[in-house]
């Protein structure tokens, strides 16, 4: 398989999943926020600092008020983590490699992003946004169905898994650091009654709720939604099952002693760690989750450095030695 095929369907599966993701995200909290008093301080800050665009935000908006943020999140091509700017890019990478994957995903995600675009051109606000945000979320769905049902198991469908798996661990830590640290500050009564409420939301973000009612089996509490979502191996957007379903994937490719090895560390820093002590001190917990990111992103290098640089530094390398002689 080619570095450059491999490299466009990686990062499709990752815009794709990247703007699923920031979809149900901006949909659970909409739905939060009827839930809680207009005498809290929760609101629309707190996506921008999941997705970790605060400085671009305040570049081109001065307020992070509901609108502001539903259309920098949505429909901005300024940033390049909206969902339009994730569509416009997978259909872009999908474009250049519509020879490997089956004709109705490369319809599909087409169709998904023309409509989005033309939404996104005349505003999302409230009224708009559950349509919107729900045509998004389907369409993926839809997506990762037919690579699923119609996608044969070579390479090609190998670094769709890779990219989609690195993306959703990404997102997972994303939303335990900021809504566990941030959505509900600690020693404030006025949040205390809400605290269970919170974190129905971070696993409702997630779409782990009933999963999560399944596998615990346990009211919902801070140390078990921490755990579930964190060392989990069957919840497919818990961080461990994603780390452990890429190792899978990984040992399929050649060459790939040195990403397996990052995977590895990765979860053995995951499954060996307590989470019942790190939710009780969220100094420590924020701190170990910027490990865990780190690990993802050591992750990613090693995968980039070994499949998806080899054809460019081959070129440059023969450029340079054409010059010379």
């Amino acid at each position: 398989m080619l570095s450059r095929v491999a490299e466009s369907v990686y990062w499709l599966a990752r815009y794709l999943e990247r703007a699923e993701d920031t979809a149900r995200l901006i949909s659970v909290n909409s739905h939060l926020l009827l839930d809680f008093p207009k005498a809290t301080r929760l609101g629309w800050s707190t996506l921008v600092t999941i997705t970790g665009s605060e400085d671009i935000f305040d570049k081109y908006y001065e307020e992070r008020d509901e609108v502001s943020v539903l259309n920098f999140l949505c429909g901005d091509r300024r940033y390049s983590g909206s969902i339009i700017s994730s569509l416009t890019a997978a259909r872009e990478n999908l474009r250049t490699t519509r020879d490997v994957m089956p004709q109705r995903i490369w319809e599909e995600v087409n169709q998904v992003y023309l409509a989005v675009s033309q939404q996104a051109e005349s505003g999302i606000n409230p009224r708009n946004r559950d349509v919107f945000l729900n045509r998004v979320i389907r369409s993926c769905e839809a997506v990762n169905g037919m690579i699923a049902g119609t996608l044969s198991y070579t390479q090609t469908r190998t670094f769709l898994m890779i990219g989609r798996q690195i993306e959703r661990a990404d997102m997972t830590t994303r939303i335990i650091d900021v809504r566990s640290a941030n959505l509900l500050p600690k020693n404030s009564d006025d949040f205390t009654p809400f605290e269970t409420l919170q974190w129905v939301s971070v696993l409702k973000s997630l779409t782990g709720f009933q999963m999560y009612r399944q596998h615990v089996r346990l009211r919902v509490r801070g140390p078990d939604v921490l755990r579930f979502l964190l060392q989990d191996q069957q919840f497919p957007r818990a961080v461990a099952c994603c780390i452990s379903r890429i190792s899978r994937e990984l040992e399929t490719l050649p060459g790939g002693t040195r990403a397996l090895a990052a995977a590895d560390h990765c979860l053995v820093h995951l499954t060996e760690a307590d989470v019942s002590l790190l939710a009780v001190e969220p100094e420590k917990l924020h701190q170990y989750i910027d490990d865990i990111q780190l690990d993802i992103s050591q992750l990613h290098d090693q995968i980039a450095d070994t499949w998806f640089r080899l054809v460019e530094e081959s070129r440059v390398l023969a450029e340079l030695t054409q010059s010379q002689s």
